[in-house]
């Protein structure tokens, strides 16, 4: 029989409940059910229950790594399991096949990985100490920075006790003018360039040229010590707030080793150790790491150009050749990269510079200027002080006291070079200049770059620890050569010297070409200046850079900014409007340091790069710290 339902008929259930009722039970079962796993996820204090009934994920090792080098911290949970798997090391860091100890793995881990635009700027300034994340334990820094600057013999600043005995002295109102040529010159680049790598002040714009790989900023990176040396505090701040958020090192371009190195890796290393600030020390690391493939050549002679994209070395050709004061040029900062990341390789490379050119046949005792990568010859017998050569001579005497007079080394190679130099290429003109020729292949070409200019300076440094019957010799020498190069300016119509001068057909230290005749911002001359007034408080070189500064705010100042002259010898010459880098970087800074007290930057605690950016002495607390000897 057929039936269907109708109101009010409602079958029993097997249990004898009828349907309404068994409907409202399994709503009330249900419900308690929900409320009892409920309170197993979200009371506090739960998660050791949530073991209880979930399996447990195996936590992907360096998954926090990675999430940060993506830019982001990852999700945490409301308490970490136990004894979670240690992150694995990000490129470039540690792993067992690395030469960096065990001591040093966590560390580098978190030194060395790649930042986030503020990431740096949360790490505990001036400590010495990274500030620990939640869940990480604190690691110390291997490098002490509150013990290197207790090391320091002079207040970095100095005392300026000359102030507060004469506070409107001449000297003091020197001072002031050339802090204000660099207010200008850097408040010009802000507004018309910020960002760009130089700023042309004619057009009011940036410029990027092709040297730095895609880098930026090599105006602000330049600027960053000078800025914090002339106390321009608003201004350094705006330099080290464009470094934190927006200098960025992933570039794929092709760079030249040699500008990055004194320039960008220069300038951020002085400026940790002038501040302390870590964003300074974590940026040098990771761009001298970019640099590292540059060596992977036959002899460990680095070629000039690093691709940034492929990590490969350019000038890719058999026959082509590095360049002396490029691959010589590195060795003060790539000391300073070890000692800050506590990785080997960067001291190793320059090392092993070092250890070929020790064992290399040198014409005379003299270094040409070519050498090949591939085969480890010289590829041509060019001699020269000035472009090409220069600051090869530079580190070494530098190196020897970077090292707090340890690496015998590098001073016997300078003394030897020096008295090669001497021997060979030093002459002295009819009219009394002594001058440094250039060299090539036993002919002498009698002329002098002005980049050979900080020839002087240099000789000067050095002559205190040459033996003790050369010093005055040496002295004397270097306040001839710096006298010549004075010439060189005094002997133009602007005051300002040609980038390069001859002795030849009765002119002596003037350019004879026009193609010569251009100033460019450079630094060298009053470089020496700058020397000689430390070595023998002689008012003449003061006088000298005053005469500089006039001809510098009469002949290169512009609305927007200082730009290089066409021609040194026309009385109106056409800017060639370019506020180089270095003009910041050194030539500013120079001058200032001219008009300072000696504690001030004092040459017993610190070294200028050849971008005068300042690396400190080793002063370290035993002997057992210092650099290794040789």
């Amino acid at each position: 029989m057929h039936m269907r339902k109708g109101p009010g008929f409602v079958p029993a259930s097997p249990w004898g409940l009828r349907l309404p009722q068994k409907f409202l039970f399994l709503l009330f079962l249900s419900g308690l059910i929900t409320l009892c796993f409920g309170a197993l996820f979200l009371l506090p204090h739960s998660s050791r229950l949530k073991r209880l009934f979930l399996a447990s994920r195996t936590q992907q090792p360096g998954l926090e790594v990675i999430a940060e080098v993506a830019g982001h911290s990852p999700a945490h949970e409301q308490e970490p399991p136990p004894n979670p798997a240690p992150a694995a090391p990000a490129p470039g860091e540690y792993d067992p096949s690395s030469r960096v100890g065990p001591r040093r793995r966590k560390e580098w881990l978190r030194r060395t990985r790649p930042t986030g635009p503020r990431e740096e700027a949360t790490v505990a300034r001036g400590s010495g100490a990274a500030a620990p994340r939640p869940g990480e334990e604190s690691v110390p820094f291997s490098f002490d920075f509150n013990a290197f600057r207790s090391r320091l013999r002079h207040p970095v600043l100095g005392t300026r006790t000359d102030e507060s005995k004469k506070p409107q002295s001449r000297v003091r109102a020197q001072r002031e003018k050339i802090k204000e040529m660099m207010r200008f010159a850097w408040q010009s680049y802000r507004r018309y360039a910020m960002g760009r790598n130089e700023l042309r002040p004619l057009t009011k714009d940036g410029y990027e040229g092709s040297m730095f790989g895609g880098l930026s900023g090599a105006t602000i990176i330049d600027s960053l010590d000078t800025l914090y040396l002339m106390e321009l505090k608003e201004e350094f701040q705006e330099a080290k707030a464009w470094v934190e958020e927006s200098f960025h090192l992933n570039v794929s371009g092709e760079a030249s080793l040699f500008e990055v190195n004194i320039r960008y890796i220069g300038g951020l290393l002085s400026a940790y150790y002038l501040t302390g600030e870590e964003v300074f020390r974590i940026k040098a690391i990771k761009l001298g790491e970019k640099l590292l493939p540059a060596f992977n050549t036959p002899t460990g002679i680095p070629k000039g150009v690093v691709n940034f994209k492929s990590g490969s070395w350019g000038w890719a050709t058999a026959g082509s050749s590095s360049i002396l004061a490029e691959f010589g040029s590195l060795h003060l900062e790539f000391l300073h990269l070890t000692e800050l990341s506590g990785n080997p390789i960067f001291a190793e490379k320059v090392r092993n510079i070092r250890k070929v050119l020790r064992k290399i046949d040198k014409p005379f005792g003299l270094y040409p200027n070519f050498l090949s990568p591939v085969s480890g010859n010289w590829v041509q017998h060019h001699v020269s002080v000035g472009g090409l050569g220069d600051s090869f001579y530079e580190y070494l005497i530098k190196s020897w006291l970077m090292s707090a007079k340890t690496d015998m080394e590098a001073k016997n190679m300078y003394y030897e070079a020096l008295e090669a130099i001497e021997t060979y290429l030093l002459n002295v003109s009819p009219g009394g200049l002594t001058y440094i020729a250039e060299w090539r292949g036993g002919i002498l070409d009698h002329k002098m770059g002005h980049l050979a200019c900080f020839s002087g300076g240099m000789i000067s440094l050095g002559a205190e620890d040459a033996k003790e019957e050369k010093r005055a010799h040496y002295q004397e020498l270097a306040a001839q050569i710096t006298r010549t190069c004075h010439e060189s300016y005094a002997r133009s119509d602007t005051k300002l010297g040609p980038e390069a001068f001859w002795f030849n057909s009765g002119r002596e230290a003037v350019a004879t070409q026009l193609s010569e005749s251009y100033y460019i911002l450079r630094p060298e001359v009053v470089e020496s200046y700058m020397y000689l007034w430390r070595q023998t408080h002689d008012p003449t070189y003061r006088e000298w850079g005053w005469d500089v500064v006039m001809a510098l705010e009469k002949y290169c100042r512009t609305d927007a900014g200082f730009s290089g002259i066409q021609d040194v010898y026309s009385s109106s010459p056409n800017h060639d409007n370019k506020q180089q880098s270095f003009f910041l970087a050194e030539t500013l800074k120079y001058l200032y340091l001219l008009f300072s007290e000696d504690d001030t930057l004092s040459l017993e605690d610190w070294v200028f790069n050849t971008e005068a950016h300042p690396l400190p002495v080793n002063h370290s607390a035993s002997p057992s710290q210092a650099w290794p000897r040789h």
